[in-house]
């Protein structure tokens, strides 16, 4: 199975959860990678905000695991299951965009304030504002700054109706990026041969 096509499944049968938001998963993710594209962001940030909560499909979790205080760390299980496929460039944003709410909760005056319910509500459960070593420690990851970028376009990406390009487009973004075309399983022994592609370094 190739990659690209068990994306679109997983948008397709499980994009529909919401975990407290207005508007379901998968319309929240192209709503951020609309806006994205639209402050003229790197390919690998529109796809990297794209994919962002790409975990929570994946996970299947009910969408009522924040009031049960669980925290699925859905960042981490979306960006390890797409690490074979894509490059750190998009990978370690999403997995630090979590820790990039929790940083800019910490060293943004006023922003915790901006946050839909939802979002501080998964605050508490996802460990709260930094200590100033966490602050540290984020900082020193070299796509912090593109984390941050994922995070604010993730909090813009949350209107009840809004005209933005296709699941199909966001995909051909992302299909773009690809280091690895054909999904890994422990069946597929000559699925790991590495596509050769700069085509995402193009803004």
């Amino acid at each position: 199975m190739k990659v690209i096509d068990f994306i679109h499944q997983q948008f397709i049968e499980n994009g529909h959860v919401a975990y407290g938001e207005r508007i379901s998963m998968a319309e929240h993710m192209m709503q951020s990678a609309y806006f994205a594209e639209k402050k003229n962001s790197t390919r690998e940030v529109v796809v990297a905000t794209f994919l962002h909560d790409f975990g929570h499909l994946i996970l299947g979790l009910p969408e009522d695991i924040t009031k049960n205080g669980i925290d699925g760390f859905h960042e981490d299980i979306g960006a390890d299951f797409l690490r074979p496929y894509l490059p750190s460039s998009i990978l370690d944003p999403i997995q630090l965009h979590v820790a990039a709410k929790r940083y800019l909760c910490t060293v943004k005056p006023g922003y915790m304030a901006k946050l839909s319910q939802a979002s501080k509500d998964t605050l508490h459960v996802q460990g709260g504002t930094m200590s100033d070593r966490e602050v540290h420690l984020f900082e020193a990851e070299t796509y912090y700054k593109d984390a941050i970028q994922v995070r604010l376009f993730d909090d813009l990406g949350k209107e009840e109706a809004l005209t933005h390009p296709s699941l199909d487009y966001y995909l051909a973004l992302t299909e773009q990026c690809l280091t690895q075309a054909v999904l890994i399983s422990n069946n597929n022994t000559n699925a790991a041969t590495p596509l050769h592609t700069d085509s995402c370094s193009s803004s």
